[in-house]
This record gives structure tokens, C-alpha cells and sequence, in this order.
């Protein structure tokens, strides 16, 4: 037998319809018309209510698999948990950065080589448009070391030491965006939404991922400045109301994958989709079942400008 999150029985075809879904009675109320649980397309899948960490839908929760630019959760995690933190601070951006873009054809900010930019704007940078560049300037500032390699190898022990911290028993780091070296980049779908969880409690982190469209300035080698403009890669933002986060990731061995998150009347659910070809449109269903509301079937899937970054 299983229990849907209203505490209502679902017959075992219910179950199977599901594709294995597994659940578990959390704080949330749905009414009888939401009992049954979604069929997603998602390899692996997760949802949980934020306030309590009870499990709302679980799919393959602990296989273990690629997680792509959803990585940079962590990257944020760790550089907000540094103690004295100054969002202030500025960092001058190096070709390096560029290059290693270039060189991986990721995902980019755009950021300009010699432009002076902040903490609170790489995170920006990194976040939203997903960019590379930036999560590579956030490992070379944060790591230690006399080199970018030996920095970055640093951050990314960091990552790994936060896992362990979190209880995170099934994920591991090999890179600080999701572009794996060894093959050892993974995490499973509980594991990142408990990231995601520990994540949104910092304000900076919330304040950021909730946002469709950013323009920041910076100072540039010159000393004049230039203007960013960066979209959110997560087209569910705008599209689902009651959306405030969290982060897309998308690459070969991953698949399509997204981190999400929405509040609706004071009640707080985050969800994981991993491999998923219809990432926001399964989030939708997964939200509505959380809530017992009926929005993914009228959903419009706000559509990103030419030029921006695609995750």
C-alpha cells in the first residue's frame, strides 16, 4: 500500500502507473483529486517539504547519477558558508575563465577579462545564466594554493567536505560547475534536493535563484563600466506561479535535470528531476500535486530571449 500526502490509500495500479514512485506522508494537504501520484519521465526524482524535510514523492531517490550545472549549488553553498564572508569583495576576472569556457563550449556569464566584479555578482553570474566562467572564478578565489589548478582542485575538496557535513552519503564532486574530469561527478535526486533545502536557508542563495532576469555593472580595466544582463536559465520561474528557484543543469551524460522550488500559501516544497527530456513540465505536476492544485495542464513556459544562455 501506499500513502499519497494527504494520507489517502492508493491502490497498488496507482503505484504502478507512477514508474516505481515511492511516497511518504509529509505536512502538505492536497485534496482527493491530487491522491494520485504523477508518472514523471525522469530517471530519478525527489520532493520534499521544505519546512520539514519529509519526503513528498520519491523516484529512484538513491541512485546514484550525473547532476550536470546543478553542481553549482554547491559551489554557491560552500562560498556562502565561508566564514567573514564579504559579498563586496571584488574579483578580477582572468582569461583563464574565458578560456576554459571556450575550451568545454559550456555555458558562460560572458564575463570580460580584467572587469572588477563581486561576490554577490559571480553568484549572480553562476546562478542564472549558468555560467562557467563564473563558477570558475568563484573556485580560483575561494581555494587555496599557489595556482588556478591547485585552487580550484582546493574549492572542489571543499565541495566534497560539505557533502560529508550535510550527510550527503551519495554525492560526490570531481568539478565545480558539472563538467565532469573523471567521471565522478553525481549525486542522487534526495541528496540534492536535502542540498537544495540547506541552500534556500540562506538568504543571498534564495534572493538570487528566484530571479527571471538580472542587470548588474562592473568596472571595467579602464575604469569604465559595462553593463550585464543575464537570464535565468530556469523557464519555470514566470511560468508557474508561486516558483522561486532553484537551477537547471543540462549535459550529455546528464541529461536534461532541474532543481526546483515553489511556496504557495506559506507551504515551501523543493524537487529534484534528473534526466528528465520534460523537466518543467513533470515540475509542474509534481508542484501541483504538492499543493492539490491543477496548473501544469495551463502552463506557458516562459521562453528565453535570443542570445541567452540555454541549461
Amino acid at each position: 500500500m501506499i500513502t499519497g500526502i494527504n494520507g489517502a490509500r492508493i491502490r497498488r495500479a496507482a503505484a504502478v502507473a507512477t514508474g516505481g514512485a515511492l511516497l511518504a506522508g509529509g505536512a502538505l494537504t492536497a485534496p482527493a483529486q491530487a491522491a494520485t501520484a504523477p508518472s514523471v519521465s525522469a530517471k530519478g526524482a525527489f520532493m520534499l517539504n521544505s519546512a520539514t524535510g519529509s519526503t513528498l514523492y520519491s523516484k529512484y531517490a538513491d541512485t546514484k547519477r550525473p547532476m550536470a550545472s546543478t553542481t553549482k549549488i554547491m559551489t554557491a553553498r560552500v562560498v556562502l558558508s565561508t566564514p567573514d564572508l564579504n559579498l563586496d569583495r571584488k574579483v578580477t576576472i582572468k582569461q583563464a575563465y574565458r578560456d576554459y569556457v571556450t575550451a568545454k563550449g559550456a555555458s558562460t556569464a560572458d564575463l570580460k577579462t580584467g572587469d572588477k566584479v563581486t561576490i554577490r555578482q559571480l553568484l549572480h553570474a553562476m546562478l542564472l545564466p549558468s555560467g562557467c566562467d563564473a563558477a570558475m572564478a568563484l573556485a580560483d578565489t575561494f581555494g587555496t594554493g599557489t595556482t588556478i589548478s591547485a585552487r580550484t582542485k582546493s574549492f572542489i575538496s571543499k565541495m566534497n567536505a560539505k557533502a560529508d557535513t550535510l550527510g550527503l552519503t551519495n554525492t560526490h564532486f570531481d568539478s565545480f560547475d558539472g563538467n565532469s574530469t573523471q567521471n565522478t561527478n553525481y549525486t542522487t535526486p534526495r541528496d540534492l534536493a536535502k542540498l537544495a533545502r540547506s541552500a534556500m536557508k540562506y538568504s543571498t542563495f534564495a534572493g538570487i535563484v528566484k530571479k527571471p532576469k538580472t542587470v548588474q555593472y562592473a568596472t571595467t580595466s579602464t575604469g569604465g563600466t559595462r553593463t550585464y544582463t543575464w537570464y535565468n536559465t530556469n523557464q519555470l520561474l514566470g511560468s508557474y506561479s508561486g516558483a522561486i528557484g532553484v537551477k537547471t543543469g543540462t549535459n550529455t551524460p546528464s541529461g536534461p535535470c532541474l532543481v526546483f522550488a515553489a511556496t504557495r500559501n506559506e507551504k515551501t516544497v523543493i524537487g529534484v528531476l534528473l534526466n528528465d527530456q520534460y523537466r518543467y513540465t513533470d515540475a509542474a505536476k509534481l508542484l501541483d500535486y504538492a499543493f492539490g492544485t491543477s496548473s501544469a495542464s495551463t502552463m506557458r513556459l516562459r521562453t528565453l530571449p535570443t542570445g541567452a544562455q540555454r541549461d
